[in-house]
């Protein structure tokens, strides 16, 4: 495979904790009906593309997005794509988590018995360090939270700032390079529905 490398990243489809608003690190969920629908949806537009290294989260809802979008035959199971560790607020609601601690935010504050924001950023430095010594397209099948630190740290950015991205389930999101420019990396694609999110690339 040739090529520079081009990032695609796909969060998982529908779960019930989705729709619920409880964060979701290490339960074990599976998609919803409507999940499965969507992850399907990927199938079409991803068959043409000659992926380099088909990459998925352990988590079930990842692994059963990348099978249901064709993938399932060469993923490779990637613990770093893990999503965040909320530890003792596992299957909380924001605004239950505000009640035990007032003007919580992941972003800032980490999680405890959890993973703190430099430690997920670690993470995603060291599997952005591992991704760099490839080439051509790659697909990483994932989650929300851990896909929006990817997107800050990708582009150099604190991982605060990841606050500021958002990711829907099934959505399409691409990291590369500027055409030109080979050493200065960009967020070629964000947050498209896989309806459109193709043909924008």
């Amino acid at each position: 495979m040739t090529g520079a490398l081009k990032i695609f990243f796909v969060r998982h489809g529908e779960t019930a904790w989705t729709l619920s608003g409880q964060h979701t690190g290490s339960t074990d969920l599976p998609l919803t009906p409507t999940g499965e629908a969507m992850a399907r949806e990927l199938a079409a537009p991803l068959r043409d593309i000659a992926f380099s290294r088909v990459l998925s989260s352990p988590r079930r809802r990842a692994r059963a997005t990348c099978e249901l979008a064709g993938l399932g035959a060469v993923v490779q199971n990637e613990p770093l794509l893990a999503e965040w560790d909320y530890g003792d607020y596992e299957g909380l609601r924001t605004a239950g988590i505000q009640v035990l601690h007032p003007g919580w935010s992941v972003w800032a504050d980490g999680c405890p018995g959890g993973e703190t924001p430099a430690d997920v950023a670690a993470r995603a430095d060291q599997l952005i360090a591992q991704l760099q010594d490839l080439s051509g397209p790659v697909i990483l099948f994932s989650h929300g939270q851990f896909g929006r630190v990817l997107a800050a740290r990708w582009i150099g950015l604190p991982v605060t700032q990841g606050q500021h991205f958002t990711l829907g389930p099934t959505s399409l999101s691409v990291l590369g390079f500027e055409q030109g420019y080979p050493q200065r990396r960009v967020i070629t694609l964000w947050n498209a529905p896989v309806c459109g999110g193709l043909r924008a690339i």
